[in-house]
């Protein structure tokens, strides 16, 4: 008896072939469903009553590619037994174009990765009209590239050029746009779909373009001025996003030019290749279990306490109206949720719901929500200056400035109104929420909830526990952050937590190497070279030196003589001092015009001569990340952060942290604990004790473990 594939022949010889995998909420390619499909195929291309075959899914979407367990698992194998299987499924999928019967597939739902592969197998492919479903190839986004032809099957359909577009930036598409490139072959109501397969199984030709004699490539072929152009540009493109640290669209565009310009079977096998390539490479990996398994694991609030009841949310308050305090309100109401958004005065509180206003009206103007949505989300926001409007909020959120006495009264004047079982969070970034629940008369309800700027962009919620915040608070905490559509991590209370303590150490140490002559050009382009979004002192210039600054005063005066200066700090209080606080004023490490463009500040070479002898580029970037892996390290040693995985999903949604690594953890796997400890060591006697490795990390080199166990 099949458990996940089922065929049906009716009166006309049409076979629908239906996925429906069993204990799963899509259908994945694995083991046991290829173990049916494949028999199930040749059968009926076997049959002599089949005159066609429809392929179709009983779920919400069509396929959605691989398991991506088997990745994981594939390095058990050697290389060339995986490039076996790799070329069987090829094979498969070959046999369906080739086996003489018309095969269309029934496209109800989303059809990515492996399930947009297979339909592109089939000689038509039927969409319902839907504007949520999406076709594509995503696995750039995942270190990989498509390899059950996907390199070979879609640039034959649509051209070279628009074909490395969808797979080089791992895009997911609208079924009108692929119908409109021709990577669908019909859009039809949704209760046409199936008939219409049917209808088209009767009809259509049971042979591939690519399959005729004298076929030619849509756009022209590789071997042309057209084919040079595109070539060449998207060697320049990925060249310029990638900055060579993401081996798969470089692989992926190598598959298509080799493989346009060999019969498809041939091209396949390059294909197969590349994607083995990709699978035994560490980073790959990496990628596939942080971005696929840790967030989802994250989104699934893997983290969150079993035994307490889920919450679900209808209004909540937001206190500041300000960057933080309008786009957390946005998160809200875009998701359902009434909001009450506070200020001083009721002018600040309806400019903030003016802002978000202008977000929805962007978003409208770029396709993203309808008319109706924007109008609906903003009609949930009150502005407000009055504090016994939160009487029924079940959770307020503060976003006002780092300032702890502002911050006290926001919580006395919140407390004093809301319900007894209202949560009281603080989108704090730095100041410990042990200390900023002194002034709450329920620290066991209240908690940190560190947002990131530009809120309606960064998907990163820290959720932070202080010392006596309960784990029913924490329960619901999680909740509203899945509310609103955000990722969230758990991390333990200490001064900036996770990601602002690791992340800071990342612009600082640049502003270090400046004091000490390292030319500003190398380290910014470094960083950037190395993985990361930005430069450090760029990053410096946009979260304003004046509040790296102050947040360093503060620090200061809480730690008293246990504070450990900075080698930064001289730099940063001469940019202060001359009113150089970054982008807000035109002015910090880099001058800024009018239309955005920077150049280095002409005076920073004055100030900080260039050294005549500099570091070779790998130096710096070494020092660039190396800081980051060891504050990390420190931060689990503390317990702020308990998981590898926490730290890794936090790096790379928090700051950007160079995913092709799989984030600031499995940066120290990749570089391997023994080979951290001695580099660092290097780095402590060089540059100062701040790099000199922790003992968790001394302990994983000599017994020769990793964070993550294998």
């Amino acid at each position: 008896m099949p458990n996940h594939i089922f065929t049906e022949i009716d009166a006309d010889g049409i076979a629908t072939l239906t996925w429906n995998v069993a204990g799963n909420t899509p259908n994945v390619f694995n083991d046991a469903t290829l173990g049916e499909f494949r028999p199930a195929m040749q059968d009926l291309i076997a049959n002599p009553v089949v005159k066609g075959i429809v392929i179709a899914s009983a779920k919400s979407d069509f396929i959605v590619g691989a398991d991506l367990t088997m990745l994981l698992a594939a390095r058990k194998l050697t290389k060339a037994e995986f490039y076996a299987r790799v070329r069987n499924l090829q094979q498969l999928f070959r046999d369906i174009e080739t086996g003489g019967k018309p095969v269309v597939a029934a496209i109800n739902g989303t059809a990515v990765g492996g399930g947009f592969e297979l339909a592109m197998a089939c000689h038509a492919r039927v969409c319902a009209d839907d504007p949520t479903i999406r076709v594509g190839q995503p696995e750039v986004q995942l270190g990989l590239l498509p390899g059950a032809g996907g390199t070979q099957r879609m640039p034959r359909l649509i051209g070279a050029r628009e074909a490395l577009g969808l797979i080089n930036q791992g895009r997911n598409i609208p079924v009108k746009k692929a119908l409109e490139l021709g990577l669908v072959t019909e859009v039809v109501p949704k209760d046409r779909l199936l008939p219409r397969a049917k209808e088209l199984a009767k009809t259509v030709e049971p042979v591939q373009p690519w399959d005729k004699k004298g076929f030619r490539v849509p756009g022209g072929e590789v071997q042309s001025p057209s084919g040079a152009e595109t070539f060449i540009g998207a060697n320049a493109m990925i060249t310029r996003e990638t900055w060579g640290n993401y081996p798969a669209p470089r692989l992926a565009t190598y598959a298509v030019y080799h493989g346009l310009q060999m019969p498809i079977d041939q091209g396949l096998k390059v294909e197969a290749r590349g994607f083995v390539e990709l699978v035994f490479d560490q980073r790959t990996q990496n990628m596939v279990r942080t971005l696929f398994f840790s967030m989802g694991e994250a989104n699934r609030l893997k983290s969150r306490p079993k035994d307490v009841p889920k919450a679900t949310y209808t209004r909540v308050g937001v206190v500041g109206a300000g960057l933080m305090g309008h786009g957390i309100a946005h998160a809200a109401a875009v998701n359902g949720i009434d909001v009450l958004l506070l200020d001083v005065d009721r002018a600040s509180a309806e400019q903030g719901k003016a802002r978000v206003g202008q977000l929805l009206a962007d978003a409208v103007k770029k396709g993203r929500m309808s008319e109706a949505k924007a109008s609906a989300a903003l009609a949930r926001i009150t502005p407000t200056d009055s504090y016994p409007d939160f009487k029924d909020c079940q959770l307020v959120v503060e976003a006002v400035f780092e300032k702890r006495e502002l911050k006290f009264d926001v919580i006395k004047q919140t407390e004093a109104v809301v319900a007894s079982t209202a949560i009281f969070g603080s989108n704090t970034s730095t100041l410990p929420i042990t200390g900023l629940a002194e002034a709450s008369r329920r620290p066991d309800q209240f908690i940190g909830l560190h947002f990131f700027s530009p809120v309606e962009k960064m998907p990163l919620v820290e959720v932070i526990m202080g010392e006596k915040t309960s784990q029913a608070t924490l329960a619901v905490s999680l909740d509203f952050v899945r509310a609103i559509g955000k990722t969230p991590i758990v991390v333990r209370d200490g001064r900036a937590f996770f990601t602002s303590r690791v992340f800071g150490t990342y612009l600082v140490e640049g502003v270090a190497m400046l004091a000490e002559g390292v030319h500003p050009a190398l380290i910014d382009n470094a960083g950037r070279l190395a993985g990361m979004p930005m430069g450090s002192l760029t990053v410096a210039d946009m979260v304003n030196i004046d509040l790296s600054h102050k947040i360093r005063i503060q620090t200061k005066a809480d730690l008293g003589d246990k504070y450990v200066p900075h080698p930064s700090e001289p730099v940063i209080d001469l940019l202060v001092g001359k009113g150089r606080y970054g982008q807000k004023t035109k002015a910090g490490f880099f001058d800024y015009s009018d239309t955005g463009d920077k150049k280095l500040w002409p005076e920073l070479t004055k100030h900080y001569p260039v050294a005549p002898t500099q570091p070779t580029l790998a130096d710096v970037k070494r020092r660039l990340l190396h800081i980051q892996a060891i504050e990390t390290l420190r931060c689990m040693e503390e317990g702020v952060v308990a998981r590898p995985q926490d730290a890794d999903v936090g790096s790379i949604l928090g700051w950007g942290f160079c995913p092709f690594y799989g984030g600031v953890a499995s940066y120290v796997d990749y570089v391997g604990p023994k080979t951290l400890e001695i580099e660092c060591d290097r780095l402590a006697d060089r540059h100062g004790e701040r790099f000199r490795p922790p003992a968790m990390l001394r302990a994983l080199a000599k017994e020769g473990r990793s964070l993550y166990v294998s």
